[in-house]
């Protein structure tokens, strides 16, 4: 009998994703997205599935060459709308689509030229109301014909407007699409419908702009008289918005500060009940973290989502204001759910510890995408904790191999999440991890920990807020410290460490690269690599200023005090830099200066950027070759193995 062995890095790619679960109101079928690579084609495929309780059984509805997003069940269960993409090669862009539940007709029932972002489904079924990007204007195709191309900065945008369309079972009553929102005033962010189908609430920002975010505001549009309420609340806005079944409140996240506090302050968010006629606000949950977020509004509670340290549960929060759990208290992930408006049933898309996601419907599992592992090793996840400089417990999960032996001292590799408002999870998961090949780490004899240093979710609002102008400095406390809890246990050789990060992990993994000389290898993904520029070429710079409190301009000294170049001279550590080269969050600049340091330095580096690659790639290839560098490099700084091929990789 062949011995078991550990996934590939094109198996752990090929490893199917399960996201969008939507339930049918009558409680019998679920709807849902599954994402696969396409290595014929270079590329990933979302397709919708939906599963059946009669037949006890999932099939794809959608074809197996076109992408298809969001599926969304109409109020009569019998239809199913779905995004996908129509055009030429250059200029495809989403369209909605709606099928009958049987299969036989399919209808396109939107043509906007910029595409589609997101609908909903009006609760009685009459209309779709969805969001699409304004057109461009007549005086900017005029310019353009006059004098080319160019863009006035910060003034010229095209922002997201509300439309609806009217339904008669499944197809177009007319073809007169109905614009709601002006495209001048309102970037539209998140909407709801009132299930009398009469008042329309949505988040909108003045522009698309970045620095807009801290500019929202809550709106509530009568659909027949089409009067505009602004509400007045002054508190930075996020997420999702709901109405209660009466319409007469609604549910929201929200900072628990005014919005000014957050230009200089790390946000904190609660939900948020509103009386549309009185005007009272009532924030019903204090001991959750700003990880907090309401789903939906149904007869029995609002479904709301939090993280509780590696756990993402659900509940239902009730008029009492106590929560009535509808998951479990410990090992449980929920990435999304779903529920029907007289709360009776529900559909969620679930990890435990050591598997990938899987549907379930009313606590029954309809899924079996964890049968990928049938015969194969996977390593084990567990969380552990230990005590940084300063008394603070950190967590962090560690992944070893199935035949540990706690009496043999195993080199240690790092993996560093982003965020910092994020955590890393003790679950199966390419969606969360498509850079770093733990599982292949821990096949070459790699055990693996992956910190959640303070600034991680989850772990509440203080711990949130405990790397405030301490970045860097903190972070490689926190992570440091992990190091040497595990050598004082016996299981690490001290003298076999790396670490490796993406976007905010990789500006972790930057910092370690110049400011310690305790590692043997590190590679840095998307990382920050100098504060002061990175906050005028991000799209981003009001994110930094929570963080550090201030502009670069009134006060540097904190932004040298944090930025991985400030110890360039003492960099020794054989760094892998990899950047994405249309990354627009940490541009490629920050990976060009850290390179460039490091060469001046003597030290060995390679710096990779990946073509056309933003923060992700949507190419599997790509992904494979991310890997695939991380896992030569490593071997062979540590391990002592050749590194003949890494160059063929890119």
């Amino acid at each position: 009998m062949n011995e078991k062995t550990y996934l590939t890095i094109e198996e752990t790619i090929s490893l199917p994703t399960l996201s969008s679960t939507n339930i049918s109101e009558d409680g019998k079928n679920v709807a849902f997205v599954k994402r696969i690579a396409d290595w014929n084609d270079h590329t990933y495929r979302n397709h919708v599935w939906i599963y059946e309780e009669a037949k006890g059984e999932s099939y794809p509805i959608t074809p197996q060459d076109i992408d298809s997003t969001y599926p969304l069940w109409s109020p009569d269960s019998n239809f199913i709308a779905y995004l996908s993409p129509v055009g030429d090669s250059a200029n495809k862009r989403n369209q909605i689509f709606i099928k009958s539940k049987d299969g036989k007709t399919t209808v396109q029932i939107t043509d906007e030229i910029e595409g589609v972002s997101q609908f909903k489904w009006e609760p009685t079924g009459k209309r779709i109301y969805y969001v699409a990007q304004s057109k461009e204007s007549e005086a900017i195709r005029k310019r353009k014909k006059l004098y080319g191309e160019f863009h006035h900065i910060g003034k010229e945008y095209q922002n997201h407007c509300l439309h609806s369309i009217e339904m008669e079972e499944g197809k177009l009553e007319n073809s007169v699409v109905h614009q709601l929102t002006n495209e001048k005033d309102f970037h539209i962010h998140e909407f709801n419908i009132s299930n009398d189908g009469k008042k329309i609430v949505f988040l909108a920002t003045p522009s698309p702009n970045m620095e807009d975010v801290i500019n929202g505001n809550l709106y509530i549009l009568d659909s027949t008289t089409s009067e505009l309420q602004k509400i007045h609340i002054d508190k930075l806005l996020e997420g999702s918005v709901c109405f209660s079944p009466d319409g007469s409140k609604i549910c929201f996240s929200a900072s628990t500060k005014e919005k000014d506090y957050y230009t200089t302050h790390i946000q904190d968010n609660t939900v948020v009940i509103y009386d549309i006629q009185t005007g009272e606000k009532i924030q019903p949950l204090t001991d959750m973290d700003s990880t907090v977020s309401p789903l939906q509004w149904t007869d029995k509670g609002i479904l709301i989502r939090w993280q509780n340290k590696t756990n993402y549960l659900i509940g239902l929060l009730k008029d009492d204001g106590n929560v009535k759990m509808l998951s479990e208290k410990e090992d449980c992930f929920i990435m999304e759910a779903s529920i029907t408006k007289d709360g009776n049933h529900l559909a969620y898309n679930k990890a435990i510890s050591n598997e990938t996601f899987e549907i379930y419907l009313d606590d029954n599992k309809i899924t079996k995408e964890n049968s990928f592992f049938e015969g194969r090793h996977i390593c084990n996840r567990k969380i552990i904790s230990w005590k940084n400089s300063e008394g603070m417990e950190i967590e962090g999960v560690l992944s070893t191999p199935v035949k540990f032996d706690k009496n043999n001292k195993y080199p240690l590799l790092l993996v560093i999440h982003g965020g910092p408002n994020w955590a890393s999870f003790p679950i199966f998961s390419d969606c969360f991890n498509e850079k770093y090949p733990i599982e292949q780490f821990i096949e070459k004899g790699f055990i693996v920990l992956e910190p959640n240093y303070r600034g991680s979710s989850g772990y509440g609002n203080k711990f949130l807020k405990a790397n405030y102008r301490k970045l860097g400095i903190a972070d490689y406390d926190d992570v440091i410290s992990g190091v040497d809890h595990l050598v004082n246990k016996g299981i690490v050789d001290n003298e076999r460490v790396g670490a490796m990060g993406w976007s905010n992990g990789g500006y972790i993994s930057a910092f370690c690269s110049t400011y310690s000389s305790r590692f043997k290898a590190l590679s840095v993904g998307g990382g920050i690599t100098n504060w002061s520029t990175h906050y005028a070429n991000t799209d981003i710079p009001y994110f930094i200023k929570r963080y550090l409190g201030n502009s670069p301009y009134n006060d540097p000294e904190i932004y040298t005090k944090t930025s991985p170049m400030n110890y360039i001279k003492s960099a020794c550590t054989p760094t892998l830099i990899q950047h994405g080269e249309k990354d627009a969050r940490i541009q490629t600049q920050n990976a060009y200066e850290l390179y460039q340091g490091l060469r001046d330095m003597g030290v060995d580096t390679e710096l990779i950027i990946f073509k056309g690659m933003a923060y992700s790639s949507d190419q599997p290839g790509t992904n494979v070759a991310i890997m695939k560098q991380n896992l030569m490099w490593f071997s062979h700084y540590i391990l002592g193995e050749s590194m003949k091929d890494f160059r063929i990789l890119y």
